[in-house]
C-alpha cells in the first residue's frame, strides 16, 4: 500500500508496508565526545535503551571493546542484554580498513571479542555479527574477500547498513549547550529525509521494498531523541524487526563487488556493482551542522 497522507511532514503508510532493523554502533559511546566514566555511561545507556525495553523493540549494539576497561564494559553490555538487545563486534579500536593492513585488521576483530563473547555466552547467546568501522569494507576486492573469508572462519556474518546518515555530526554539535535546541529541531526531520531517499533508491536498485537497516551511534543525542526517532519510523509505516529478520530478504544476497575508499549504504554498493546510472547520494546534513561539527573537531 502506498503512502496515503502527510502529517507534520512525515509520510503515513500502512504499518505492514515497511520494516526496519535498528543497529547502534560504537558501544559503549561514540561520536559525541561525552564522558566515559562508568556512571555517565550507565546513565546514558539506560536512557538510550529504555524505549526499546518498554516497547519490546529489537535492537543490536556493535561494540568497540578498547574504549573502557573490561570490567566496566561488561557491566554496560549487561545493561544492553538486560534490555533484550543483541550485541556484535565493531573491532577493538575502530580503525579504518582502507588504511589498515589486513592482518592488523583481523587482529582488531579478535581483540574486540572477549568481553562481548563472554557477556553473550552468559545468556546462552553467541557472537554472530560484525560491523565494519566507517562502513569501509576494504581497499580493494581481493582484500575484502580475504577478510570476509576470515570472518566466516570465526563464525561471523557481516552486518550491512542501508539507512546510512551523519548522526555523529549532529551528536557532537549537540554537546554544545547553545546549539542543543537547534539540533533537536533539525535532527529527526533529517533522519526522515534519509529514510525517504533510501526507500525510493532501494526500489530502483533491487526492484522491491526491502527491510531497511538503520545505523546510528550510542550518543546522548540518540538517548534523548530515541522516542522521537521511533515515532518518526512508525509515522512512515515501519514496524521494527531484528537484524536477522532483515537479512532474510533476497536483496541482501545480491552480488556486491564494491571496495574502495568510501564507506556508505549497501544500496549504493549494489547500484555500483550493477553499474547503474549515478544518482545523487542521500540528503546531506544541514550546512550549519557540518560547519559546527568541523569547528568542534578542531577545538582543543
Amino acid at each position: 500500500m502506498k503512502c496515503l497522507a502527510f502529517l507534520l511532514g512525515l509520510a503515513l503508510c500502512s504499518a505492514a508496508d515497511r520494516r526496519v532493523a535498528i543497529t547502534i554502533d560504537d558501544l559503549p559511546r561514540g561520536g559525541d565526545g561525552g564522558p566515559r566514566d562508568y556512571e555517565s555511561l550507565r546513565t546514558m545507556t539506560e536512557k538510550l535503551l529504555a524505549p526499546f525495553k518498554e516497547q519490546k523493540i529489537p535492537v543490536i549494539g556493535f561494540v568497540n571493546e578498547g574504549k573502557i576497561p573490561a570490567p566496566e564494559l561488561r557491566k554496560i553490555l549487561d545493561l544492553w542484554l538486560d534490555a533484550g538487545a543483541d550485541l556484535g563486534n565493531h573491532t577493538y579500536s575502530h580503525p579504518n580498513f582502507f588504511t589498515t593492513p589486513l592482518e592488523q585488521f583481523e587482529k582488531e576483530v579478535i581483540d574486540g571479542e572477549p568481553v562481548t563473547r563472554a557477556a553473550l555466552a552468559a545468556r546462552g547467546k553467541k557472537l554472530e555479527y560484525f560491523r565494519h568501522p566507517f562502513l569501509n569494507v576494504g581497499p580493494n576486492l581481493e582484500t575484502r574477500q580475504a577478510f570476509e573469508k576470515f570472518l566466516l572462519s570465526r563464525g561471523y556474518r557481516v552486518a550491512p547498513v542501508t539507512l546510512d546518515n551523519s548522526d555523529y555530526m549532529f551528536a557532537l554539535v549537540y554537546s554544545d549547550p547553545a546549539l542543543k535546541a537547534r539540533i533537536v529541531h533539525d535532527y529527526v526531520p533529517y533522519l526522515n529525509t534519509i529514510a525517504q531517499f533510501f526507500e525510493q533508491r532501494a526500489n530502483e536498485v533491487t526492484g522491491h521494498d526491502i527491510p531497511q537497516i538503520l545505523l546510528i551511534h550510542a550518543s546522548q543525542l540518540n538517548a534523548d531523541q530515541m522516542p522521537q526517532i521511533l515515532a518518526m519510523f512508525r509515522a512512515r509505516g515501519y514496524s521494527f524487526i531484528t537484524l536477522e529478520e532483515a537479512l532474510r530478504d533476497p536483496a541482501y544476497d545480491l552480488t556486491d563487488t564494491y571496495a574502495g575508499r568510501g564507506g556508505f549504504s549497501w544500496i549504493h554498493h549494489w547500484a555500483i556493482t550493477k553499474k547503474m546510472k549515478f544518482k545523487t547520494y542521500e540528503a546531506n546534513e544541514p550546512q550549519w551542522v557540518h560547519d559546527e561539527y568541523v569547528k568542534l573537531q578542531k577545538s582543543p
